[in-house]
């Protein structure tokens, strides 16, 4: 019974390893250094960030008068 069970555990762990393989990275297995899209991510990141002081100084300037 043993046999079957280590086979059973060895197939799940290659099946695993398998489907978890082909999700990016480079040729060598790690994971690469920036994601696809990272620049437009950052980009965006940035106007948000952009538009959320000017939101602050307009809200600054509204409660100053």
């Amino acid at each position: 019974m043993r046999p079957r069970t280590a086979a059973a555990g060895i197939a799940l762990l290659v099946a695993l390893t398998a489907g978890c393989a082909g999700h990016g990275g480079t040729a060598d297995g790690s994971p690469s250094a920036t994601p696809s899209g990272y620049g437009e991510m950052q980009q965006k990141v940035a106007a948000a960030e952009s538009a959320l002081t000017q939101a602050d100084k307009d809200a600054a300037r509204d409660a100053s008068r």
